[in-house]
């Protein structure tokens, strides 16, 4: 009898990489997703056409690399990102007056006590283009904690059940940046920010522009599917509500199991860079009151299909 094959096993390598072209080396974290990288200096990949191209080629193999001991400039840090797009701003995080798209998330005893990060998210997913990727890098960190998770999303769709991802092909679902940053805001303030970022569709599958996998696409900014009332789906109310929205906590929940995900903790001047159209990350805030840090560069991403 042929022996059974396993799931991830039998996934088809969509990133095929190149000959090694520089003294980069990249140590795989787990067995799904990141890679830690040495041998190479962020600011030198800031402004070198073929050691950058070697960088994106591991991003899309990885999807998430992580650096240590990199002492580079604010300005090489928007350049290494600008290298990957356009840069963008948040309406709501603070930048750094004088690097415009380096937004600071500084948490220490005087912060709100708003948690937004210590969820699985997709960065800014209530956008109609949500970021490419975003290079974050550590100012300042606990002794202890204030690790952040990543998971591979493209993995969690690979390993759903088969009647799962018949059922959620062409599921498309709300982002919803009112109903998550505009939560704690007076209702005039939360009604004009949606004002300016009206709710985002998006399919609940992607697909990654750059090498074809299909992609779970749903995380905490997601409220609800909009097209999943039909007759195929729904015989009686209650396969509508709760029906619909027990489907997509299941779904949102598979960020949560630990094979899709690694786990990275910060030191001063470590960086990480991930791509934001097929991973989650989740900040974990157990450190309080000690001080945490990080400054963040996100890329103008393209629109979802």
């Amino acid at each position: 009898m042929p022996q059974k094959t396993h799931p991830r096993e039998a996934a088809p390598a969509l990133v095929r990489p190149g000959v090694l072209r520089t003294s980069i080396r990249a140590e795989p974290l787990t067995c799904t997703i990141g890679a830690e990288l040495f041998g190479v200096n962020l600011g030198d990949a800031a402004r070198d056409d073929d050691l950058f191209a070697e960088f994106r080629e591991l991003l899309l193999k990885h999807k998430v690399l992580f650096l240590r001991d990199q002492d580079i400039t604010r300005a090489e840090h928007i350049a290494l990102a600008s290298r990957f797009g356009p840069l963008e701003d948040h309406p709501v995080a603070g930048s750094d007056p004088t690097h415009p798209g380096l937004v600071r998330i500084y948490k220490d005893l005087d912060s709100k006590p708003e948690h937004y990060e210590n969820a699985h998210h997709c960065d800014a997913t209530w956008r109609e283009c949500p970021p490419m990727g975003a290079v974050l890098r550590c100012v300042e960190t606990p002794d202890v904690g204030g690790d952040t998770v990543w998971v591979n999303m493209a993995e969690a769709y690979r390993r759903l059940p088969e009647h799962i991802r018949t059922q959620i092909a062409g599921l498309r679902a709300r982002h919803s940046i009112e109903a998550s940053f505009g939560a704690v805001m007076p209702m005039d303030q939360r009604h004009r920010l949606k004002d300016r970022y009206p709710d985002a569709e998006h399919p609940v599958v992607r697909t990654h522009p750059e090498t074809g996998e299909q992609i779970l696409f749903v995380n905490a900014f997601t409220t609800h599917f909009v097209n999943f009332h039909t007759p195929e789906n729904v015989r009686f109310g209650q396969d509508h509500a709760p029906g619909a929205s027990n489907l997509l906590n299941y779904l949102i929940s598979q960020a949560a199991v630990p094979e899709y995900q690694v786990r990275w903790r910060w030191q001063p001047n470590s960086f990480a860079i991930w791509d934001n159209r097929s991973t989650q990350h989740y900040a974990v805030q157990d450190y309080w009151p000690a001080v945490r840090k990080m400054e963040r560069a996100g890329i103008v991403g393209d629109r979802t299909f």
